[in-house]
């Protein structure tokens, strides 16, 4: 292992420390205006901070109960997801973060890649409380989301797009 791989941060560890994110987050987004450049901003931040997060993306609402791929990391995701499928049009839909155990267990699951297991999916809201989109986070582990994620990413979220979620 080179001096490099072994200085990176360990891909196993738990939930990162969403203070530390929070506050980066807020730096890079300070001041900017562009919803995607936020996105983009935060996708990034949020898939390097802990080796659990497989992917993670944004689906931005496009045309009324339709969201369609926004900045991600990871493999490529599902180009458009109606509100009417999924973990994420259940959190557009339902404005609430949908915390998915086990994915093969959620009804209407779509596969966008066969190595997710479990899911966390946040609405974002604009500082005006309007659904701007969903972020994802799947991971390639069973059972990789709780109510602490679920707090530290609304955190990560308010400070982007000025928004409280439901």
């Amino acid at each position: 292992m080179s001096g490099a791989e072994a200085e990176a941060p360990d891909q196993v560890r738990g939930a990162p420390d969403y203070e530390s994110l929070v506050q980066r987050v807020a730096a890079l987004v300070e001041g900017e205006p562009d919803i995607v450049a936020k996105m983009a901003t935060v996708a990034c931040e949020v898939y390097w901070s802990d080796g659990r997060f497989d992917w993670t993306g944004f689906y931005r609402v496009v045309a009324p109960e339709l969201l369609k791929i926004g900045p991600y990391q990871g493999g490529h995701g599902c180009l458009v997801i109606p509100f009417s499928r999924g973990v994420c049009g259940a959190a557009a839909r339902t404005g609430e973060v949908q915390i998915v155990p086990d994915v093969d267990a959620f009804p209407g699951h779509i596969a966008c890649a066969s190595t997710t297991r479990s899911e966390i999916v946040l609405p974002v809201l604009d500082a005006d409380g309007q659904l701007l989109g969903v972020f994802d986070i799947d991971s390639d582990r069973p059972d990789a989301f709780d109510d602490r994620d679920a707090a530290g990413l609304r955190r990560v979220l308010e400070v982007a797009f000025g928004g409280k979620d439901a």
